[in-house]
């Protein structure tokens, strides 16, 4: 189904829907195996379980073949970062991780449970999912914010022996790179030859940073809310002063406009916005990702005068960029391959596959799949799960 047709397909959204489908929650726990007589609950509960235990008790590798642990992913949220409502608690944040749990059995046919923390310190939530990793065998973070983010990201990398993502982060990479390889290709350019400005050094721009610079981008520039990062600028913290180590190797200064002149590709990652005027100034059959929602950085529109090809996060929108394209096949394929974790070979992987599946019907107002196309979580997981075992983590 193309963008144009699953904006004709939907109409109006009311309150009174949107609360009634929520009411009582998005989720429920079904039953895999019958318990329709006496024999079947002798088998599934006492006394048959018993004979499980005992087994999984002499040799705990066999809880991944007779429980569904190692196929359950946790997905995690204290509340602080939630979609662009920003920090509402663990509560209010549980009908989005609903949500995410419903994204993941929909497209990647894998059962997730929401836990929502009800706390912040980053020493509290590893110290929970340490004594929670019996129960489940892969943690997708969600909605933490910047930049706790990345230390509770990594410390919970070394802590579990199994996949840890944080989808705000990496999810959006992902599918952004995959997104610049199609408008590319529609373009007929080359990453390498690009100068990308990534508005945003939060959980999203610097994952995006990186995946661009791995995958060969010619340079990156990022801007917050002081303007160009930059090794001169004083009061940086840990994360942004590594930023100021690998971007911006033109040694440009000061704000949007600086940054803007002349740039090929810009990424809007940070709820501002852009005038027109600036838009203007990039180099030619420019690229523009204005990623923020509900509100872009600048109205596709708009955009569209001046670039070439436009994307937002937007599904009313042609080439929305969606983190479902990536997080359902990523743990699937993760899971799949029964890996340790996500490698950085791993997500670049998802990135080539998710653009391999639009590769036969790329156009300017195309240059993803559909979030609903159902191609993409398999291609991913059979990509993913390569690149973990190219990589030994399985």
């Amino acid at each position: 189904m193309t963008a144009l047709n699953e904006r004709a397909s939907s109409s109006p959204v009311t309150d009174e829907e949107i609360f009634a489908a929520h009411e009582g929650g998005k989720l429920g726990i079904a039953v895999t195996k019958p318990l329709a007589d006496p024999r079947s609950l002798s088998i599934a509960y006492t006394p048959g379980v018993a004979r499980v235990s005992r087994a999984i008790a002499e040799d705990n590798a066999l809880a991944a073949r007779y429980t569904w642990a190692s196929r359950l992913v946790a997905v995690v949220s204290d509340g602080t970062a939630v979609l662009g409502l920003g920090d509402i608690g663990a509560a209010a944040s549980l009908p989005v991780m609903e949500g995410k749990a419903a994204l993941f059995k929909t497209f990647g046919g894998l059962d997730s449970i929401p836990l929502v923390l009800d706390t912040t310190d980053v020493d509290e939530i590893v110290e929970t999912l340490v004594r929670l990793r019996p129960s489940f065998g892969a943690v997708n973070l969600e909605d933490v914010s910047a930049p706790r983010c990345f230390e509770l990201e990594a410390r919970l990398i070394e802590a579990l022996d199994c996949p840890v993502m944080h989808d705000d982060q990496h999810g959006t990479a992902i599918v952004l790179l995959a997104a610049l390889r199609g408008a590319n290709t529609v373009l007929g350019k080359d990453i390498a030859g690009q100068r990308v400005v990534i508005a945003g050094a939060g959980a999203a721009g610097v994952a995006c940073a990186k995946i661009l610079i791995a995958a060969g981008a010619g340079e990156v520039t990022m801007l917050d809310s002081r303007g160009i990062i930059h090794s001169g600028r004083d009061n940086l913290n840990p994360v942004k002063a590594e930023l100021a180590e690998v971007t911006n190797a033109s040694g440009l200064r000061g704000g949007q406009a600086e940054a803007l002149r002349g740039a090929n590709v810009f990424v809007g990652l940070s709820a501002g916005t852009v005038p027109e005027e600036l838009v203007a100034t990039m180099a030619g059959d420019a690229i523009v990702f204005a990623l923020s929602n509900p509100d872009p950085e600048i109205h596709p529109e708009v955009a569209a005068r001046h670039a070439a090809i436009v994307a937002t996060g937007r599904s009313d929108f042609p080439n929305q960029i969606n983190n479902v394209l990536a997080f359902p096949g990523i743990f699937r394929g993760a899971l799949d391959a029964g890996a340790r974790r996500i490698t950085e070979s791993m997500k670049l992987a998802a990135a080539d596959a998710i653009a391999a599946v639009a590769a036969d019907d790329l156009a300017a107002d195309r240059i993803v799949p559909s979030a609903l196309d159902p191609r993409v979580a398999p291609e991913v997981a059979a990509a993913v799960a390569r690149a973990a075992l190219a990589d030994g983590v399985a």
